[in-house]
């Protein structure tokens, strides 16, 4: 039995094609894999705090030192990074804003992306990369969503697709390195063109629930 963790990152309801694709990835996924356990976090309705003065004074104080105010701090960052690392595969649906991700979900991974818990700064192993990844095992699902198009190596807007190069470099700084991407693309367009890129991404989900 494995353990998913299916997040959404979108502040819109219906209206989200990224909602409905993990939705849809999560459902089927469930069809083939009924023992496996679900927990769902939508952090676009429910965002999570940004980074302060003292979540970063707690986090770089060793756990036994910190005072309970330094605790409180990191009282949600903590219960993220424990639901982070007991998954086993990760479902997340995170809309493109402005050619990366969102606020919401970048203050997400300023929360999980955390010193001794999912990376460890150890300069004497590797003096010109420090960064030892302490998260391993897992399988990551992206699902986003793209109000243009053309963002495939090679088209038109490749140069301003900031969220996978992103997504890939951060996670996998965290040891998360078996990452596959489903993009729905067009919803500015709408009409076929947007019909045809979620007939494509409901396909690929298909698939790879399948395999």
């Amino acid at each position: 039995m494995a353990y998913v963790l299916h997040l959404d990152a979108s502040p819109r309801g219906e209206r989200s094609h990224s909602r409905r694709m993990t939705r849809a990835f999560v459902e089927r996924w469930k069809q083939f894999h009924s023992g496996d356990r679900v927990t769902y976090r939508d952090i676009g309705r429910n965002p999570v705090p940004h980074v302060t003065e003292a979540w970063i004074a707690a986090a770089f104080t060793p756990a036994e030192q910190r005072t309970p105010e330094l605790k409180q701090a990191l009282r949600i960052s903590d219960e993220l990074v424990d639901e982070f690392l007991a998954a086993d595969i990760y479902v997340m649906g995170i809309p493109m804003y402005n050619w990366t991700v969102s606020s919401g979900f970048k203050a997400y991974i300023d929360n999980i992306v955390r010193i001794n818990r999912t990376w460890a700064y150890i300069p004497e192993e590797n003096p010109e990369f420090p960064y030892k990844p302490l998260v391993h095992g897992k399988r990551m699902f992206v699902i986003s969503a793209r109000g243009d198009g053309g963002f495939a190596p090679g088209g038109r807007n490749a140069q301003r697709d900031f969220l996978t190069p992103y997504i890939k470099e951060v996670f996998s700084m965290l040891g998360v390195t078996d990452i596959t991407f489903v993009h729905v693309e067009n919803d500015e367009y709408g009409g076929q063109k947007l019909a045809d890129s979620i007939a494509t991404a409901q396909s690929q989900i298909a698939q790879l629930v399948a395999a």
